[in-house]
């Protein structure tokens, strides 16, 4: 069932060409080099230290990893994380 309606959900998003991220409640990253990570449609820190943040989301934790890591804003929908990215990855 859960399969059925994330494929109409899809559907849905494509013919009324809507943001794919709010309809299926995905997270929407994007990354400005390895400088800055903009995480939006987040639901919540699960660990912060300087070289590494865990984000939780509904497709699973992303684990950013780097050097001097900082979350620069953090509000209910948007993460800015800035410092010498060096990975980030979506864990199941």
């Amino acid at each position: 069932m859960g399969e059925k309606l994330t494929n109409i959900k899809t559907n849905v998003a494509e013919v009324l060409e809507l943001p794919k991220e709010i309809m299926l409640d995905l997270p929407k990253i994007t990354s400005i080099g390895n400088i800055q990570l903009v995480i939006e449609n987040h639901k919540g820190i699960i660990e912060y230290t300087l070289e590494q943040i865990r984000v939780s989301t509904n497709s699973g934790m992303l684990k950013i990893q780097g050097k001097n890591l900082y979350i620069k804003t953090i509000i209910k929908e948007e993460i800015i994380i800035t410092g010498n990215i060096s990975s980030f990855e979506f864990i199941v």
